[in-house]
């Protein structure tokens, strides 16, 4: 049921816990529901108004629940349905929405649809994966690759058929041409919304559909497209036009619901057409990943390009989302700021001041960075195990840091977590809490800031002035004035400065109207107008 009253995702926060990595509620080093439930005050308390959760449902790990054995189920290393439904119960009495992770790009080869195609091949789960007979030479039917860069494609003795999987072999994908295949899957999107779950962040929401041909890949001419692939643009193995229809279809079931459940995309694209579409009309998506953000040069000239080509295409009624760390990918202490402090928290400051929806990672209010692991320590077959992989994932994924000592109040001291913990000195909840000018106390301010002042409409963004160095906007009655290099920068501004990135410009921030901008400094003023 659509009504006059705004979202709660359009201008809110959105808090991404890697489940397994968060907190071990049962002292066995592996993050779960029990121990995620004991720290709702701890988000209460942050100011975020969701959490989205990391896939909760029965898997074998081979991909850290991305491969789904059973889409209706709890993991039993997380707990089980009552545990899922005690945390929603609470986290709904923090005021905070629960969004579920759906992948429904493949399943695990141990999803029951999967045993029965196999054996027997005659059923109609049979024709919910894709089968393909190869070539009379007998090669796989096309040059497609997986997430290893081997072949997409792996012959099945007992079916006598190759079956495709984009990711690892241990996740065949789909078959979305098959009608029940979008009959399964709008069922398990109204059983977990019946259960009052707020709605899904969608796995490989570009890559449902396959051609129908199964056309060749074609060579990339651009490595930096995001739809390459080991030297090929994905534009017959993912990213074809009939997965629209899908959204469309799940937009209205979401719409059933009071109030509307939300689509979030992981839409991996950085072409501003593509990423457009995935909002239609305003009939599919409610938010898309924006990748090109993402993989911004961390430079006044690249983000406020980025920015502003964002805001020009997001479509007419709909909202953007911002954020710069996942699961995937290297955090953005990291990747962007090469973990210096102050240019972090310059980031901190951008993103959180942008228009739109903000989804922060796990660690992001920390300022933690990748964690550097040897080779015996990785865990991520679809990265360890690749030569060559431009990143690996377990760096972005190590327990959160809670407490200065042992193992960090992630699970208890004798226990041995699932991937080694981040040791900085000061980087843990504790610590920062205590410390008024800490990152953490910087992300809380950045979240008051946000419910104070209205971020949540992208027309109110405007451009001021940018140049190699620095980059100033207003949204709204705030103005937002960044100093990108390792100079001081003259600024003159009005109306009351509010909040900076510098912890030591944080007292009497009033009088600093003709002060210069410190190295790597982001303040936020409210305009004289207010």
């Amino acid at each position: 049921m659509v009504t006059d009253e705004k979202p709660w995702w359009v201008g809110g926060t959105i808090y991404h816990i890697y489940l397994r990595s968060w907190v071990d509620g049962n002292d066995d080093g592996v993050g779960d529901l029990y121990g995620a439930r004991e720290q709702l005050d701890y988000l209460a308390w942050l100011g975020v108004d969701a959490v989205w959760l990391s896939p909760t449902t029965p898997s074998p790990n081979t991909d850290w629940g991305y491969d789904v054995s059973d889409y209706l189920g709890v993991h039993p290393e997380f707990g089980d349905r009552v545990a899922l439904e005690a945390f929603v119960s609470d986290a709904r009495a923090h005021d905070l929405a629960v969004v579920l992770d759906l992948v429904p790009n493949h399943t695990s080869d141990q999803h029951a649809w999967f045993l029965e195609a196999v054996e027997h091949p005659d059923s109609n789960k049979h024709e919910y994966y894709v089968w393909a007979s190869g070539t009379k030479d007998g090669h796989p039917p096309n040059n497609w690759v997986d997430a290893t860069g081997s072949s997409a494609w792996t012959w099945h003795s007992t079916v006598g058929k190759y079956y495709l999987h984009n990711f690892l072999q241990s996740q065949p994908d789909l078959n979305w041409w098959c009608d029940e295949v979008h009959a399964e899957f709008e069922s398990i999107l109204r059983f977990w919304f019946d259960l009052g779950i707020a709605g899904f962040r969608i796995d490989v929401a570009h890559g449902l559909y396959k051609d129908f041909d199964l056309r060749d890949d074609p060579p990339t001419t651009d490595p930096r497209d995001l739809s390459s692939h080991f030297g090929l643009v994905e534009a017959f193995s993912k990213n074809r036009p009939e997965v629209h229809q899908v959204y469309r279809t799940w937009r209205a079931l979401a719409e059933q619901y009071d109030p509307p459940r939300l689509l979030l995309g992981e839409t991996w694209t950085n072409d501003f057409d593509r990423w457009a579409d995935f909002f239609g009309s305003n009939d599919e998506l409610q938010l898309a990943f924006n990748f090109r953000f993402f993989f911004a040069p961390f430079r006044a000239p690249a983000l406020a390009e980025v920015v502003d080509e964002t805001l020009k295409r997001v479509p007419q009624g709909c909202t953007t989302v911002w954020s710069a760390s996942n699961h995937d990918v290297s955090r953005f202490p990291t990747r962007w700021c090469e973990n210096r402090p102050e240019r972090v928290r310059a980031a901190m400051v951008l993103l959180a001041t942008l228009p739109g929806t903000l989804v922060l990672y796990y660690g992001d209010e920390l300022g933690l960075g990748d964690v550097e692991l040897d080779s015996d320590e990785l865990r991520d077959p679809m990265t360890a195990g690749v030569t060559g992989a431009s990143f690996l994932r377990d760096r972005a994924r190590t327990p959160m840091v809670w407490e200065p000592d042992g193992n960090r109040g992630f699970t208890r001291d004798d226990a041995t977590p699932w991937l080694p913990i981040r040791r900085d000195p000061g980087i843990d909840v504790r610590s920062q809490q205590e410390n008024l000018f800490s990152h953490l106390h910087l992300t809380r301010s950045l979240l008051a800031l946000r419910r104070r002042f209205d971020l949540s409409d992208p027309r109110n963004y405007r451009l001021l002035s940018v140049d190699d160095t620095h980059w100033s906007f207003a949204v709204g009655d705030l103005l937002v004035m960044a100093n990108l290099s390792d100079e001081p920068r003259d600024q003159a501004t009005s109306g009351e400065i509010v909040l900076s990135s510098n912890p030591r410009s944080s007292l009497g921030l009033g009088g600093r109207d003709s002060e210069p901008l410190a190295p790597w400094e982001v303040v936020v003023a409210v305009s004289a107008r207010t």
